[in-house]
């Protein structure tokens, strides 16, 4: 396997000493496929992303075939080995293979071992064909030294390793082997065949170098960490079936800014996972599969502890008794990235008491299909969130989108959250719990904003369903808001500006504390201040003076404040507010592009300006315009 990895442009632009990136730029793979990137600016601060990592599968890595004339074949029996051809030697039960070459292996040991003990640079294949091999007290295949081990699956075979409950090592020292299947050095799964392993110790495969999979059908139970390689992990293709009591996928090295990283370009993925479900210490990124992923009980488990007990408050999982919310916990996350995370591609179905998708640096979803359910935030990014293509569906959630940044340019996103629909607020994951229950205690900040250019929003919020913490830009797309019930949170809630320059937009939610768009938008917003609430599922109409509809929307959920904004609105111009009636066309959560039909007529509005309020018997509601509250407090 060949990769490159660029280095994040982040660390370039925070001024690294020269020797030091010059360090770092050295230690890049000379491979020359290229790689990609994806950005984010808006008014008010830039949003860099770094860098996806180009893997390049080689021959070794995807080649089944081997040459039958030329290997050395080994047969187990019970607790007896025999050998034809060379590199192999057996002791007892353990099988010691200790130079290059393909070994083709069947039949089963009820307590041997496999040991490979080769040269630093070796090679050496195993081509496994029906073999069953258990040890009761050590990994049952130990990759002590060599430059790569590959195992073949032979198509149509079963093949187990299942290590013993407790190891015994030469002395207090030492902690390896810990799994399973473990090699010290890099590590190829390929072929047709199956794999089942029982790392019932500790871990069930690790490499502690690079872990590469072409194919196999793969079965894994683990007492900690199920599939896991230190320096990297890379798949293509197989199938997985994990059930892991810590995490299921893994790369952790924590010494190398380019290593910890996985790449996921196929595969069908199940993982039933105690902690993380994919956890990769620097980048993950998934271009294709298909994942389900169910991680700390799921989310139906978002307020229980990791001892049993309950405790109050969406999105606590994880907490011991008696632990302060900032105390670093157990993480249940579905996917989470130390660096970045990229999604291109495949389909992930997500139940996690934590969040679904993670990362301590940025998230950039360019493609692929979402659905999350989670205990916590839908997808977090401490730095930036940016969503260009396909599809996001959160069932259920604390926070919907959070990140110190989020744009969306295109795709669709449907989400659920007890709190903040959307939340650009800077920080970390651990603070975003400081505020619990109830909202966020993040602090304003001027580099923080929310930026919607393309796509189509559904947000269903029970806190604000847009809290920018910052500036807010509205320039294209769709973005429909079922906003708050009671009067303490807002369908739009910033700090800075809010600028409505495209698009269309419609925001329903309480009235105590409304916030209209701002006065400087080049693109004009009607707000209608209701006398009573409107229940769930109202249909509201906008109608241009020729009797055309301009806009259809019912809300999910009661109302009394409701923000609409499109591009035909017109200053000077009257225009109808109608209530009732039936939409046109089979509409869309709740909005009905078509337009509609009957329905009473509220009050007629000529738009006044930039945003004119008005209540629902046409009389001018005054406030807080140009991002102020229409009346109300401060939108918090």
């Amino acid at each position: 396997m060949r990769f490159s990895y660029s280095i994040p442009r982040r660390l370039i632009a925070c001024g690294l000493p020269a020797a030091l990136l010059a360090v770092l730029l050295a230690g890049c793979s000379p491979a020359s496929v290229g790689s990609s990137s994806a950005g984010s600016t808006a008014s008010g601060g830039q949003s860099p992303v770094s860098e996806p990592i180009s893997v390049e599968y080689g021959e070794e890595d995807t080649d089944t075939e081997y040459n039958k004339n030329n290997i050395s074949t080994v047969t187990f029996n019970n607790q007896s080995i025999f050998i034809k051809g060379n590199g192999a030697v057996a002791s007892g039960s353990t099988l010691t293979i200790s130079a290059a070459g393909t070994y083709l292996l069947s039949g089963s040991l009820s307590d041997g071992q496999i040991l490979i003990d080769a040269g630093k640079d070796d090679t050496v294949r195993l081509i496994l064909n029906g073999v069953s091999i258990a040890c009761s007290d050590s990994a049952a295949l130990y990759a002590k030294q060599a430059g790569k081990t590959i195992l073949t699956l032979s198509d149509g075979t079963e093949n187990t390793f299942t290590d013993g409950e407790t190891y015994t090592y030469a002395s207090a020292a030492e902690d390896e082997p810990d799994a399973a299947v473990f090699c010290k050095d890099d590590l190829t799964i390929n072929g047709g065949g199956t794999l089942i392993v029982n790392g019932r110790y500790r871990n069930g495969i690790a490499s502690k170098d690079n872990l590469v999979v072409t194919g196999g059908d793969i079965r894994i139970t683990a007492a900690h960490d199920a599939l896991r390689g230190r320096d990297s992990l890379a798949v293509s293709s197989g199938t997985f079936t994990i059930d892991a009591g810590a995490d299921g996928v893994k790369s952790n090295n924590d010494e190398d800014t380019e290593k910890g990283w996985i790449s996921l370009d196929g595969g069908v993925f199940a993982i039933t996972a105690g902690n993380d479900g994919i956890q990769a210490e620097t980048v993950l990124q998934i271009n294709g599969g298909d994942y389900t992923i169910h991680t700390g009980g799921g989310s139906a488990n978002a307020s229980t502890r990791t001892d049993g007990g309950a405790q109050p408050g969406w999105g606590r999982w994880g907490m011991t008794a008696g632990a302060s919310e900032t105390t670093d916990t157990a993480s249940a996350k579905g996917i989470k990235a130390g660096s970045a995370l990229f999604i291109s591609g495949g389909s992930l179905s997500i139940d996690s008491s934590d969040d679904s998708v993670h990362s301590n640096g940025d998230v950039a979803f360019t493609g692929g299909r979402l659905s999350l359910s989670s205990g916590d935030d839908g997808i977090h990014a401490d730095n930036a969130l940016t969503i260009q293509e396909g599809e996001i569906h959160i069932a259920r959630s604390y926070e919907g989108l959070e990140a110190a940044s989020v744009t969306v340019s295109g795709g669709t996103v449907r989400l659920k959250a007890s709190d903040d629909g959307l939340n650009a607020a800077g920080g970390n994951d651990g603070s975003s719990l400081s505020g619990r229950p109830g909202q966020n205690s993040f602090a304003s900040n001027a580099d923080t904003f929310i930026e919607i250019t393309g796509g189509y929003l559904y947000i269903d919020a029970d806190g604000d369903g847009i809290d920018a913490n910052g500036n807010l830009f509205i320039r294209g797309g769709t973005v429909l808001v079922c906003g708050p019930t009671d009067n303490g949170n807002s369908a739009l809630d910033y700090d800075g500006v809010c600028e409505i320059s495209g698009g269309t937009l419609a925001a329903a939610g309480s009235a105590g504390m409304a916030q209209a768009p701002g006065s400087s938008s080049p693109q004009n917003a009607l707000m209608i201040t209701y006398s009573s609430a409107q229940s769930a599922e109202t249909l509201v109409s906008l109608a241009a003076e020729d009797g055309s509809v301009l806009l259809a929307f019912a809300p999910s959920k009661s109302y009394q404040s409701l923000i609409l904004s499109l591009p035909s609105l017109t200053q000077g111009e009257t225009y109808t507010l109608l209530s009732g009636g039936t939409g046109y066309g089979e509409g869309t959560d709740g909005y009905y592009p078509d337009g509609s039909s009957g329905g009473s007529e509220l009050t007629e509005v000529t738009l006044s300006g930039a945003v004119t309020g008005i209540s629902d018997s046409g009389q001018a509601v005054g406030g807080g315009m140009g991002g102020g509250p229409m009346g109300g407090g401060r939108g918090w």
